[in-house]
């Protein structure tokens, strides 16, 4: 809003996803509906049926002499070098030469005429190998002495010992949180281009479109400006296609330069999930020492981790399990340390939240414990435990909470949830209902924002301004249904002062971009907003020079309003200023750039500020379960969240709800089981099973916190909404072991493990029925 007057598509208003009409009628294209080049070439990857072993040999000659099979690759084709470790480890080879190191691992490629004829073929490998002796959980990996797949993270301030000795009560416990899978619509998928010379164009559905360059520029052996990656959107990603996408990458381009024909790569959902990682599963130990009015005094925790047989993104993951161990909760003593367990798995990776949710759900199961052992309503536990006021303000690694607004979010939620008047309900519902007995909790969320690997925090843009008055606008996020461009379009058209459908937003690609951050860790809008920002407003500087000077007025009274331009007195539309611009020869294109401000760490030390600032948000959950059973349904959800000054409502909310139900997915109905042999058994929508719309909370209230706004300069005040909704998911998992611990008269801690299917909240129940 400019002199009262409103242009369509500004920041801070309602505006539907920019590709919303194409996704619901099936016009939106994804890379795999890119019209392929005549003679287009198709890989599909072989991969090892067993979990580990000495790789002795490969005899691929059925495989070669098979119908329509143009070639295979091994890791003998590489020119470059065999490693895509994103993390510079040199331990994630793209086909293996010594070792197996799971079930479902790649170890070469079928390059057919067809997708048919390759898939057919890879099956038709002799795998010579002799058979090791495997470790699939972190518990297995301790006690066979595996290694850490990276250097653990220990997180102390304080002193636990001198804590505990001074606390009257003590409570020791393990908990076992698991994994979970993306499931994206849209699978892996990149098709690969070769050009002239050293030149590659790769199409893919990466988050990370510059290290998929950097990593096929490695194994091809030519330098980064050969390889040029394309991604106009993707089917969804959670995290799953930040590094997970440079094998298909590596392998179209490495098949593509050989043969000198277009290479395409899709594997099957069931390749899909049984060759990429997944959120990592944890077993974790906590040790927490509190006084009789549920205050905590020291708390220590060991963090293990299921990480895989290589590094990938598993230290970073683990060091913010660490950063999230407190949630909302001050801890005067703590001790935190970190086991990124190598074992014969797949290697696990980023996934929404990117090792948060893991800590955070052990530090509401210690409020919890506390609740129990003292009779409180855990909710009193969780007021009680908040940061607040100096001395209570300081993170175990060091960083003040500044912005800390739970007591305000929690309060408001808790009166407009009637959490006080419907706990007591449930309570009296319990003690006259012998099969269903209810559940309800609310939780909070406390989440840092940032890449912890500061060089991260950094992104360009590319804005063009047309000299009709039209605009081209690009930068280094990626687009996967989360409205990212969307939000940037709006931002530029908020400083330009134009509607928003003079923005023409243009795949990630790059060619116009370099050296970008994955679209992760909540940061796009952050990031690449202010970019985009910083691209306007130079070019906006040039105009108000150029005006200025031409018109013979003040700078200041340059101004941009509502698709015109105010000159002094003269009035111009933006299309007649724009064309006068380029006649006079104004430069209309800048290339922005943005790095955020004030944020350090010091691993070694385990102190810094990693975080620019926190996002807030609370949940109160309903549930109702069966004794007989274990089932369950959610009866009711009530949700406040922290977004800052939001750039779109519309799209942060919707957010919010996919966040929530996807992270009550990973609690209660999403399970990752591997059978003896190490083999993913559930590795298909028919056997994992992820909520349904029949799953969603029956009443569901969603609402912002409008009344927040970014303390820090972010771009328009606004907050990070992608990940810190995940983890309100918790409240319902708290509210099944209320559920569960009613049985037993709310004496004792379930301990639920998770995930909390029927089967486990069963047997929950059954343990606490037997103890009387």
């Amino acid at each position: 809003m400019k002199d009262n007057v409103t242009i369509t598509g500004a920041v801070h208003q309602d505006r539907i996803h920019d590709s919303a009409a194409k996704h619901v009628t099936g016009r939106a294209d994804y890379t795999d509906d890119i019209a392929l080049p005549e003679g287009t070439l198709h890989a599909y990857l072989g991969v090892s049926d067993v979990a580990h072993a000495r790789l002795k040999g490969l005899d691929l000659t059925a495989v070669r002499s098979a119908p329509g099979v143009v070639g295979v690759l091994t890791a003998e084709d590489i020119p470059g070098v065999n490693d895509i470790s994103p993390t510079g480890q040199h331990d994630e080879p793209v086909f293996p030469t010594e070792k197996i190191e799971f079930h479902g691992q790649p170890l070469f490629a079928v390059i057919a005429e067809t997708r048919d004829a390759a898939r057919r073929a890879a099956a038709l490998a002799q795998v010579d190998c002799e058979v090791l002796p495997h470790a699939l959980d972190p518990q297995a990996a301790i006690d066979a002495g595996y290694p850490h797949v990276t250097a653990p993270l220990k997180l102390e301030r304080g002193d636990v010992e001198t804590g505990r000795d001074a606390a009257p009560n003590r409570i020791k416990g393990r908990m076992q949180v698991g994994g979970q899978d993306h499931m994206y619509l849209e699978g892996h998928i990149a098709c690969a281009i070769p050009g002239e010379d050293d030149d590659v164009q790769v199409y893919s559905s990466t988050q990370h479109p510059s290290e998929a360059q950097h990593m096929v520029a490695h194994v091809l052996g030519v330098p980064s400006n050969a390889v040029t990656v394309n991604v106009r959107r993707m089917g969804g990603g959670f995290g799953g296609k930040e590094s997970q996408m440079n094998l298909f990458c590596a392998v179209a381009a490495v098949a593509a330069k050989k043969w000198n024909r277009a290479v395409k790569i899709r594997p099957d959902r069931d390749q899909d999930m049984t060759a990429t990682g997944k959120r990592h599963d944890f077993v974790i130990d906590y040790d927490v020492s509190f006084d009789n009015a549920g205050r905590i005094e020291a708390v220590e925790g060991s963090f293990a981790a299921r990480c895989g047989y290589s590094s990938d993104l598993s230290g970073p993951v683990t060091d913010r399990a660490l950063f999230h161990a407190d949630n909302a909760y001050f801890y005067p003593n703590v001790r935190l340390t970190s086991r990124p367990m190598k074992t014969n798995t797949v290697s696990n990776t980023a996934f929404r939240g990117f090792g948060g949710p893991q800590g955070v759900i052990v530090a509401e199961r210690i409020i919890e414990e506390i609740a129990y052992a003292t009779g409180q309503d855990p909710l009193d536990v969780r007021k009680a435990n908040f940061y607040g006021s100096k001395g209570r303000d300081v993170t175990p690694y060091y960083q003040e909470v500044e912005d800390n607004i739970l007591d305000r979010l929690v309060g408001e939620l808790e009166d407009s949830a009637e959490y006080r008047r419907r706990r007591a309900e449930i309570i009296e519902y319990n003690r006259t209902s012998p099969v269903l007995k209810k559940g309800i909790a609310l939780t909070p969320v406390k989440f840092g924002i940032s890449f912890t690997a500061t060089w991260y925090n950094q992104a360009g843009a590319l804005v063009h301004v047309y000299n009709d008055g039209s605009i081209h606008l690009n930068h280094g996020g990626t687009e996967m249904g989360q409205g990212l461009n969307t939000k940037v379009a709006q931002v530029v058209a908020d400083a330009f002062q134009v509607d928003f459908e003079r923005i023409k937003i243009t795949k990630t690609t790059t060619e116009k971009v370099p050296n970008t951050s994955a679209t992760a860790a909540s940061s796009g809008s952050d990031l690449n907003g202010m970019a985009a920002l910083n691209a306007v407003e130079q070019i906006k500087a040039r105009l108000v020079e150029f005006a200025a000077e031409k018109w013979g007025v003040a700078p200041e009274a340059v101004r941009f309003l509502a698709n015109q331009v105010h000159i002094g007195e003269e009035v111009l539309p933006f299309d007649a200023f724009i064309k006068a611009a380029y006649m006079a020869r104004v430069q209309l294109s800048a290339a922005g750039f943005y790095k955020t401000p004030k944020i350090h760490w010091d691993r070694d030390k385990g102190q810094g500020r990693p975080f620019y600032y926190f996002a807030y948000g609370a949940s109160c959950s309903e549930v109702t379960i069966d004794t007989l059973t274990g089932e369950y349904r959610i009866d009711r959800t009530d949700i406040l969240h922290d977004v800052g000054r939001s750039l779109n409502p519309v799209l942060d909310k919707g957010q919010v709800e996919g966040a929530f139900v996807q992270g009550m997915g990973w609690l209660t109905s999403e399970e990752l089981w591997w059978d003896d042999a190490g083999r993913l058994r559930t590795h298909a929508p028919s056997t994992y099973k992820i909520p349904l719309a029949s799953d969603r909370p029956r009443i569901f209230n969603v609402n912002l916190a409008d009344w927040s706004e970014n303390r820090e300069l972010t771009i328009k005040r606004s907050k990070a909404v992608g990940e810190p909704p995940f983890m309100l998911g918790i409240s319902v998992f708290e509210a099944l072991s209320m559920a569960v611990a009613s049985v037993a008269d709310y004496r004792v801690c379930p301990r639920l493990d998770a995930p909390a299917t029927p089967e486990r909240v069963l047997m929950a129940v059954t343990r606490l029925q037997a103890k009387g």
